[in-house]
């Protein structure tokens, strides 16, 4: 006897799904039998990982939108309902470290930087997870995965702007698998460990990835596709009972690295 995970019947938009983990997002709903919207700021990023899903025997649809604009977002939501022929699953994957993907000590931060970061992290995230729950409360429910961050388990020096957002989006998810649950929609949130994307590369010098990577009870960082997995089981039947959980994949690092100290190697912008 074997256990499959099939969303043969699900329509699953990802946004921000052009390039990193949230490819890897898309390409693995697409496998596990789901039709996808690509969403990417980017045009030619979302129709790359569209046709790469099309090549593997997929089934996706590319729709790039700035989701900043309100009204971009719900159109966004809409054509992708549309275009599938429903929306049972959605991830929210939009987000950014701080400006010029540096770090910068507390006293450092000024208003604008609060503000973007804010602004693309929870705001985007809120705007989205809204247009979202409005189509699948109207159509027999879905559920709705926000990526978090393994920054918001512990301290999080010179990063206390992107931590503090992605932590307020911990709360978004409790209080809106509170409120959407009877509509029959789950809503779950997914924190990543350190994962090395172009903005990780771009933050992280050698050195410090390298402590970052002895600092994880497994000894690794964050494969690309690791998370992807752990998405396609919670939007399946297999974790249906599950709502309102904020589930962290980081290799254990949050089991270690809840002490200050050991700071080395990290960029920091002291303007």
């Amino acid at each position: 006897m074997t256990i499959e995970i099939d969303l043969t019947n699900d329509k699953a938009l990802v946004t921000g799904s052009g390039a990193g983990i949230g490819r890897e997002i898309a390409i693995w709903l697409a496998r596990a039998g789901a039709t996808v919207v690509v969403n990417d700021l980017i045009p030619e990023r979302a129709e790359s990982v569209t046709e790469e899903i099309i090549k593997e025997g997929g089934q996706a649809f590319a729709i790039p939108a700035n989701c900043r604009d309100d009204v971009a977002v719900d159109e966004l939501v809409k054509h992708s309902f549309e275009i599938m022929g429903g929306l049972s699953i959605a991830v929210n994957n939009i987000g950014m470290l701080p400006p010029n993907r540096s770090l910068k000590p507390f006293v450092k931060y000024r208003g604008d930087d609060w503000r973007d970061i804010i602004d693309q992290n929870l705001t985007l995230s809120a705007l989205c997870g809204r247009a979202e729950a409005d189509i699948m409360s109207k159509n027999g429910g879905g559920a709705i995965i926000f990526v978090s961050s393994g920054e918001t388990t512990r301290p999080s020096p010179y990063n206390s702007a992107y931590a503090a957002s992605k932590a307020a989006i911990n709360h978004l998810v409790t209080s809106m698998a509170v409120e959407l649950g009877p509509a029959g929609i789950r809503v779950l949130g997914v924190a990543p460990g350190t994962t090395l994307t172009e903005t990780v590369a771009a933050a992280f010098t050698e050195e410090r990835m390298e402590q970052l990577v002895e600092s994880t009870p497994l000894r690794k960082m964050v494969d690309h596709d690791e998370l992807a997995r752990l998405i396609v089981f919670l939007a399946s039947e297999l974790a249906r009972c599950i709502t309102g959980q904020f589930i962290i994949a980081d290799a254990g690092a949050f089991l270690s690295r809840t002490r200050p100290g050991n700071l080395e190697g990290l960029r920091i912008n002291d303007t």
